[in-house]
């Protein structure tokens, strides 16, 4: 998270002077290099420096939501950046099982894999060589994807259809570049829209911190008593069911609400869903596993709509020959705070798991309720004066 907080805005003027795929084959030339790394380390260092190197050379974030956008027609662009935020979803499936099954393959599968071997003598490297194959498949299919930074001449743009196809999703009331990289913050309504994306985003990273650490904790603490496979269970329906929301649900409510009211709403159906989660271990048995798996498949459903909502209005923001740049900006200011997400969640807890019996918010209910107050403060910040919507900012 800190060298990809250090090199997003850099990755960002990169792809916006050279292009998006020079950015996105680097970043999976670095998975393949860096990964496998990774998992040849022999020492902690080792591992901390190959990981720090990993995020410095990771620009592919920003590039890629611009890249999303501008690789569709208007009428898609929703689903394009839905269809980003499901790899988040994809990886809440795939990740734990890669991890959970591939790592130390002597010791799981001693018929197939010798106790001598690299893969005995590097317990996690198995996996990590997995992930590596996988960014090699993504090189190769780079070959197959067009380029999208184009800047064309305004009779080009009429008399081509071919890159008319190709025309940016953006608003045409989009700013323009003005004085480069700079102008972005002087751009209030890309400014706004990061800012509360930022809050939004806090609020999830301590979500997914804190719902773990709650699971797990004993129920006399107010706790599930959930072992780790549980934990990964839920996580694992959760991404499965919302990688099918993000595909067939989400663009039908994207193309019928208007983005920052969509936003609104998620917040304010935010407030009770996080309420109720103290209320859950006096639960027990399958009803337990319902009402666990159906709120925490809508927190993250609600967490991913509101990341690509904002995306989109990001993307509104600035003409194409700043986009990048602006997402690498936004992807700097989300890593530094989901940097401080997980210490603040973290000392959050630890505070009620000492307040069990106290008068006011006992035990978990506080960190729920903290939870509800960056929602309440994300949600505040969607209105004006503080936010302002480029071309409509009376929404």
């Amino acid at each position: 998270m800190l060298g990809r907080a250090l090199t997003s805005v850099m990755w960002g003027v990169v792809a916006d002077k050279y292009g998006r795929k020079p950015v996105l084959v680097t970043t999976l030339f670095s998975v393949i290099i860096f990964n496998t790394l990774f998992g040849l380390s022999s020492s902690y260092w080792m591992a901390l420096t190959t990981r720090g190197l990993l995020g410095l050379l990771s620009g592919m974030l920003g590039p890629m939501k611009a890249y999303a956008s501008e690789v569709c027609r208007k009428e898609h662009s929703h689903l394009a950046l839905s269809l980003m935020s499901s790899s988040r979803g994809i990886g809440l499936i795939v990740g734990p099982a890669i991890g959970g099954y591939l790592a130390q393959p002597a010791d799981k599968y001693p018929g197939i894999f010798s106790v001598n071997s690299i893969f005995g003598r590097f317990l996690y490297f198995l996996p990590c060589l997995c992930i590596s194959l996988l960014a090699i498949a993504a090189v190769i299919a780079c070959f197959w994807l067009p380029e999208t930074l184009h800047k064309h001449t305004e009779d080009t743009m009429l008399n081509s259809s071919t890159e008319a196809v190709e025309e940016p999703c953006s608003d045409l009331n989009a700013e323009q570049s003005g004085s480069g990289c700079l102008s972005l913050f002087t751009n209030w309504p890309l400014m706004s829209t990061i800012t509360v994306y930022c809050i939004f985003s806090l609020q999830d990273m301590a979500y997914a911190e804190v719902f773990s650490l709650w699971a797990v904790s004993d129920r006399k603490y107010g706790g599930l008593s959930f072992s780790s496979q549980d934990v990964g269970s839920v996580l694992s329906i959760s991404g499965l069911l919302l990688l099918i929301y993000q595909i067939l649900i989400y663009p039908l409510v994207a193309n019928s609400i208007d983005p920052i009211t969509l936003v609104r709403a998620i917040a304010l159906l935010t407030i009770p869903l996080l309420s109720s989660y103290p209320f859950m271990p006096a639960l027990s048995g399958s009803i337990l596993q319902l009402a666990l798996n159906c709120a925490s498949f809508l927190k993250n459903s609600f967490s991913v709509t509101t990341m690509t909502v904002f995306n989109i209005l990001m993307n509104d923001a600035v003409s194409q020959d700043l986009r990048a740049s602006a997402n690498g900006l936004s992807v700097t200011l989300m890593s530094i705070f989901k940097t401080i997400a997980p210490a603040v969640a973290g000392v959050i807890f630890s505070w009620a798991q000492r307040r069990q019996t106290a008068p006011f918010l006992p035990g978990d209910h506080l960190v729920f309720f903290m939870l509800n107050v960056f929602t309440v403060i994300g949600l505040m910040l969607t209105f004006r004066p503080f936010y302002a919507r480029n071309g409509t900012s009376n929404h």
